[in-house]
């Protein structure tokens, strides 16, 4: 699991440092298909098959801008300064899966950022969101309950300001297969699985900017804000050891953010 995360880690800081005002969102997923070959890793988004008679996902990424959530599909769009870009990505060494999600503001063609009340209000948001994440990250112990992780991600929400907290999709269990049980909110539920050693979790906050309310458009796959308002997503794979937190899909393990926040740094081996 920690090396199929180091693959995803590694590939998402590749396409977050490369972004750029000018590039379209397929230019973004050849970074990582690239990431994958190099890595000699595989790819659990693409060929995707979710049933229902929808069409296998087509590519290795999920990027999504502005008002959209999550599942955005990768194509010739052009990303402009000043975009909310979403990052989710996903890979497979020996038969174990990574998953993980950044959110980042496109910058301009020579690294400038841009200066607006809109830019600023997604600034905003995405801090929050992440933030949300490692407090998520934070309340997951042995002992606990997946809801205990998704009241943080609430609390660290409603603290940041008046978000919409999408409910329509969680994070979940992973392992051999991308998508197990059990479901993690992030919204506070009752009960809730317990936390076991051995257990490997995708704690994903999304967040809105307007209401929570989500539609899926015409391919499938897309999801976006009924609303319009803008949307962040920020994901990580953990695991919980005897010795505490483990971040398996950041390249330090997570070591430096939890060590900031004081929670115990607890890997396996690294």
């Amino acid at each position: 699991m920690r090396r199929a995360g180091l693959v995803v880690a590694r590939a998402l800081r590749d396409m977050t440092d490369a972004v750029q005002a000018g590039m379209t969102t397929h230019e973004v997923d050849a970074i990582a298909v690239e990431a994958l070959a190099h890595a000699h890793a595989t790819s659990n988004f693409l060929g995707y098959e979710p049933g229902f008679g929808i069409a296998p996902y087509p590519a290795v990424t999920c990027l999504s801008v502005n008002n959209e959530v999550v599942h955005g599909i990768p194509s010739q769009r052009v990303l402009h300064q000043g975009d909310l870009l979403s990052i989710d990505f996903g890979a497979i060494v020996e038969g174990l899966n990574g998953d993980a999600a950044r959110s980042v503001i496109v910058p301009g063609q020579t690294g400038q950022s841009a200066s607006t009340p809109e830019t600023a209000a997604r600034g905003r948001l995405n801090q929050a969101t992440e933030a949300s994440l490692w407090a998520g990250i934070g309340a997951a112990r042995l002992g606990g309950t997946i809801s205990d992780i998704s009241s943080a991600v609430q609390r660290s929400l409603n603290r940041a300001g008046s978000y919409g907290i999408v409910r329509d999709f969680t994070g979940h269990g992973i392992g051999h297969h991308m998508h197990q049980d059990p479901d993690i909110p992030n919204y506070r539920t009752r009960g809730g699985a317990p936390i076991r050693q051995g257990m490997c979790l995708a704690i994903e906050p999304m967040a809105t900017l307007g209401d929570d309310n989500v539609a899926i458009l015409d391919d499938d796959w897309t999801v976006v804000t009924v609303d319009g308002s803008d949307a962040a997503h920020w994901e990580n794979t953990i695991t919980v050891t005897s010795r505490g937190l483990w971040v398996l899909t950041e390249e330090d393990g997570g070591q430096a953010m939890l060590e900031r926040l004081g929670l115990p740094f607890g890997p396996l081996a690294d």
